[in-house]
């Protein structure tokens, strides 16, 4: 999950590096950003019905193995069209990946763990999309192609430990009886447009909305401080790296705690509302730690949201857990083609305007949330609206 969510952001401090190179601009750039997320939100359903009929590890090892190969084809192009092919293959293993992962833990855990495994888990995937830009600047120093390079051989170590160490977490049984009885899944977009009528649409829409503030937050966040507080590449990394490893540490502490406490749906409407707030005081102060301070209690809101939205999708989906993990990295990884793309038009309209715009976007979310999140009265299940169709 770590390596996923790494390869989004890896990209991000060397972009611009990358694309001097090949003498490209900033069209280039938009299609660079976005062909990982595409291929992701073309191929997460597909995976994650076959991570019900054919087994959690052997998606999650193809998974490994298509990110391993998408980093040696990055290091190694020579044409810019061989970059966005690496990270269009970088995005089907995200693909493969991450519904994967997120099955195999709701298999190997009671509803009363689920909680506190989900929050080691969303730990891991925010920690790889947020160490990711802070990590290739740092490796950016020893070459703009050494960040492919460290991450393909840390993805050769992870294929080598699930092959050896990881064990199937569902029986031979319950893979052949969803082979021969499971229905046949419609393309993307059907499945995006039934999704709406489904029982977990509103916590599908919140993933949406969360991917899509953190990744407007993160695509301009280089350029937003270099320009209007004067930080240096190596500024942005360490402000990246250290913000990251304690909201790690702040989610995994305070998450479990929190949910106990007062509920997921509480705590959901709350961390969109911070997660708003920190984005607009991020406006106000160019001091380095209180930038350090801010960026910290983003990441700490989006860390703790994550795992609470997807422990709710997981009580939703009862059987279906690796297709409704397919349909939430769907919905994620429309945030991440939408977020960056619409926040550099912002960026380049007015500097300010991204975090405005995503501040925005998460207020509303929270405004739903607190109308609609959780409501199992309102809406009509997917497989019951496929049967109903199919009597009919």
């Amino acid at each position: 999950m770590f390596l996923a969510m790494l390869g989004i952001g890896l990209v991000i401090p060397i972009l611009p590096e990358l694309l001097k190179e090949f003498g490209a601009g900033g069209k280039a750039a938009g299609y660079l950003v976005s062909a990982f997320g595409l291929s992701q939100f073309l191929f997460s359903p597909i995976a994650g019905d076959f991570s019900d009929k054919y087994g959690r590890k052997p998606m999650i090892v193809v998974g490994l193995c298509l990110f391993a190969i998408s980093n040696v084809l990055a290091a190694t192009a020579s044409y810019f069209s061989l970059l966005i092919v690496a990270r269009f293959i970088g995005g089907m293993g995200a693909a493969a990946l991450v519904p994967s992962i997120m099955a195999y833990v709701v298999d190997i855990t009671t509803i009363e763990q689920r909680t506190r495994a989900m929050s080691f888990l969303g730990a891991s995937m925010s920690s790889g999309f947020i160490i990711g830009p802070g990590l290739g600047g740092i490796l950016a120093e020893f070459g703009t192609r050494a960040p492919f390079f460290a991450s393909a051989c840390i993805g050769l170590l992870a294929i080598i430990c699930c092959v050896l160490f990881l064990s199937e977490s569902q029986s031979a049984e319950v893979r052949l009886i969803r082979q021969e009885t499971k229905p046949k899944r419609e393309n993307i977009f059907r499945q995006l447009a039934q999704s709406v009528h489904s029982r977990y649409f509103i916590l599908l829409l919140m993933i949406f909305s969360l991917t899509f503030g953190l990744t407007h937050f993160e695509a301009i966040y280089p350029l937003y401080v270099t320009q209007s507080y004067g930080f240096t590449t190596r500024d942005i990394s360490i402000l990246i790296m250290v913000c990251s490893l304690l909201a790690t540490f702040n989610q995994v502490m305070l998450t479990n705690r929190l949910t106990q406490r007062f509920g997921e749906k509480p705590i959901i409407t709350a961390m969109l509302v911070l997660s708003a707030v920190s984005l607009v005081f991020l406006l106000f102060s160019g001091n380095f730690f209180y930038v350090m301070a801010i960026t910290m209690l983003f990441f700490t809101f989006n860390n703790i949201l994550r795992p609470t939205i997807n422990t709710l999708l997981s009580k939703e989906a009862g059987d279906e857990q690796g297709f409704v993990a397919g349909l939430n990295n769907a919905y994620m990884s429309l945030g991440e083609i939408f977020g960056p793309a619409l926040a550099g038009v912002l960026f380049d309209i007015q500097i300010n305007l991204p975090y405005l715009f995503g501040a925005f976007v998460l207020l509303v979310s929270s405004f739903v949330s607190v109308k609609w999140v959780g409501s199992k009265n309102r809406v009509v299940p997917i497989e019951n609206k496929r049967l109903d169709d199919q009597a009919l």
